[in-house]
């Protein structure tokens, strides 16, 4: 049995790819990246040395994917980055994966993705193109349906109240989320990679307690001592205060001088979807797949104090 995990260069497949490779003899595996040498060299020698295939491959470019597939039994699609653009990236993966013979995929999703009622968020809607084309296409599949992430509340939103006078502004108001640790994010992909869920079933990956925005701001405050203020605004307010930092509205945006990756849209959209109470979904899929609980904000919050320690004012900072 051949696995494939795509995207190791980023924070979640490299996460993935760890999980598996310490349950899978890793002559077993292939790996793909959009660029290698985005990956720490000491860990493309562990990876190779245990035998695993590492080739880079783009979405839009179906030769390097059917050289990457080739021989394969089950694989992880994580989603792509360019919004808008990744649901025909989406599809190249898909079909070139069922080309190779893949008879499994287990594809990063995203809460809510086939219910109407999220389809105003920004990120929603390549998530529902693509989780309906996998479902067409017949072959046996998992959709990962992850919440926001825990972590990016802790790193780059208390980055941005940092930068802005220790003043954190959010749409998403008092209302409360299931935010999930990346990492258990990742072993729940793992595990429905290896098998060890149910075919053709959609999980909503979310944390194991429900917080608010200001609840995580009042955490940071309490850690770091820093005497941060969460302020609750509306979206046009937001926005602006995005585009003082130099976030950019839209997507299409100039992202020269922007501290994070996420165009204005995103954040004020997903914020207040928080608010909408859209994300405060419950699920025990996380435990049903690893047989552990979701890791809380407390639980973690301790690897994320370099972001105030080391004053980190752009997300490529960071760790």
């Amino acid at each position: 049995m051949r696995y494939i995990v795509t995207g190791v260069d980023g924070q979640l497949a490299s996460r993935v790819a760890e999980t598996v490779l310490a349950e899978v003899d890793g002559r077993n595996l292939t790996f793909t990246c959009m660029k290698k040498d985005r990956i720490p060299k000491d860990t493309v020698q562990r990876w190779e040395g245990a035998g695993v295939q590492i080739f880079e491959i783009d979405y839009d470019d179906i030769p390097s994917m059917e050289r990457a597939f080739k021989d394969g039994d089950r694989i992880y699609i994580v989603s792509g980055l360019e919004v808008g653009k990744r649901v025909q990236q989406h599809k190249n993966a898909i079909d070139t994966a069922i080309k190779a013979g893949v008879s499994h995929i287990t594809y990063s999703s995203f809460i809510g993705a086939t219910d109407p009622n999220y389809a105003h968020v920004f990120v929603t809607p390549d998530h529902t193109a693509t989780e309906n084309y996998l479902k067409s296409t017949g072959v046996a599949y998992n959709a990962m349906r992850n919440n926001l992430y825990l972590e990016n509340y802790l790193t780059m939103y208390t980055m941005l109240a940092l930068m802005s006078g220790n003043k954190w502004l959010s749409t998403a108001g008092e209302e409360r989320a299931t935010l999930v640790h990346k990492d258990d994010c990742a072993r729940a992909a793992a595990a429905a990679l290896l098998g060890k869920g149910e075919d053709n079933k959609a999980y909503n990956i979310v944390g194991s307690e429900s917080v608010s925005v200001r609840d995580l701001c009042n955490l940071i405050k309490e850690v770091s001592g820093k005497d941060l203020e969460y302020v609750p605004v509306n979206a046009e307010q937001y926005y602006e205060h995005l585009e003082k930092l130099h976030i950019p509205r839209e997507i299409t945006g100039d992202f020269s001088r922007s501290p994070v990756p996420f165009c204005g849209d995103d954040l004020v959209t997903t914020d207040a979807s928080i608010k909408e109470g859209l994300l405060n979904v419950h699920s025990d899929a996380i435990e049903t797949l690893t047989g552990q609980k979701p890791k809380t904000a407390r639980d973690i919050i301790d690897k994320y104090k370099y972001i105030w320690e080391n004053n980190i004012q752009n997300w490529r900072d960071m760790k």
